[in-house]
């Protein structure tokens, strides 16, 4: 068992959540700006080899191991998060105007189920505030910008939203995720439905395609949405072309907690990550690589605790993989356990 989890983990899930995760921040803040701390972590976590390599989508992922957007919300912490071993980090949910999300508490913990509530609502600083530390950069990292639109902004006016961050963003990031699946946001998930999200992905290509060069986009779904809004989903990105797929977000759902319904009501709403949302997630995966024929790729993400989760996502057909839960629960040991793995996976091949 590694030293996060026999003695940091137990440490920090004594305090408020939101309160440790910017306590653990500001550590992250003041030690990425010295290149000697950068190096050191590197050299404990991170695993260089050519056979966890990715060519995707005209990017070349050092490693298919990422950390899913909601944890460097605002562009704060890629450069150390890349040395512990992520192949890239996805920041955001980033939106054109800085909002405070919802009210407090909204980030509960299900310790005895490796699981993670969250009402957040896209709190972050505005996309302006994120660019000025992505301007900052001093690693290599492939960032990946994680887009949303402002709370206040009607859905007949989303598209706008998103080609401001997208516009914004577009010398600063990799790649584009465009979140309509959070579940935190009013009225958000509405936008999956197939005229609305053909109307902002089809204006986000259409400004792609005249920049010098494009930039991969790619579509983040809910677990919760059935065959028939899959089907529909796929038929989307054959239209507008898009790069790929991010699968899944958080579920409304509360399937799986062993906790008494009492105890679960008590949080109240939000989206569940961690454990409990494994073979949802997956099974989304396995249909849309079964539905596309293996021709859209997908950036499999939602409770992957274990090397074994991991392995499932990508057999199931995800070309990548993050994580967000299973790295609070188990530290940067998971992210060296997944790719040792594949190391040694590629050699029994």
């Amino acid at each position: 068992m590694s030293l996060y989890r026999l003695i940091i983990r137990p440490f920090l899930i004594q305090f408020d959540a939101e309160k440790i995760h910017h306590f653990t921040f500001s550590f992250f803040k003041f030690f990425q700006k010295f290149g000697l701390v950068r190096k050191l972590v590197a050299l404990i976590f991170r695993q260089n080899n050519p056979v966890l390599e990715r060519n995707l989508f005209g990017l070349k992922f050092p490693n298919p191991v990422g950390l899913a957007a909601g944890l460097d919300k605002n562009a704060e912490a890629f450069d150390i998060l890349g040395s512990m071993g992520f192949g890239f980090v996805e920041i955001g949910t980033l939106t054109p105007k800085p909002q405070e999300g919802n009210s407090k508490p909204r980030l509960f913990r299900f310790v005895n189920d490796k699981a993670i509530v969250n009402r957040m609502g896209f709190n972050n600083d505005g996309v302006l505030k994120a660019i000025e530390r992505l301007k900052k950069k001093k690693t290599n990292v492939i960032i990946g910008g994680n887009i949303g639109k402002n709370k206040i902004t009607p859905n007949e006016l989303a598209s706008d939203d998103y080609i401001n961050c997208f516009e914004a963003l577009y010398p600063y990031v990799d790649y584009f995720v465009v979140n309509v699946s959070s579940p935190n946001t009013p009225n958000l998930r509405a936008l999956q439905d197939k005229e609305p999200l053909k109307n902002i992905l089809n204006k986000l290509m259409g400004l792609n395609k005249i920049k010098k060069k494009s930039k991969p986009i790619l579509l983040k779904i809910a677990p919760d949405i059935n065959h028939s809004q899959l089907d529909d989903i796929i038929e989307i990105i054959a239209d507008t072309k898009i790069a790929g797929i991010v699968a899944t977000n958080t579920t409304i759902s509360r399937n799986g907690l062993s906790y008494t319904e009492e105890e679960i009501e008590t949080v109240g709403a939000g989206g569940l990550s961690g454990k409990p949302l494994k073979d949802k997630s997956t099974e989304v995966i396995r249909y849309i690589h079964k539905k596309s024929d293996g021709k859209i790729p997908i950036v499999g993400v939602g409770g992957i605790m274990t090397v074994q989760d991991a392995l499932e996502k990508l057999d199931a057909g995800a070309s990548l993989v993050q994580i967000y839960t299973g790295f609070i629960y188990s530290g940067p040991s998971l992210i060296k356990d997944i790719n040792k793995a594949l190391i040694e996976r590629s050699k029994n091949q």
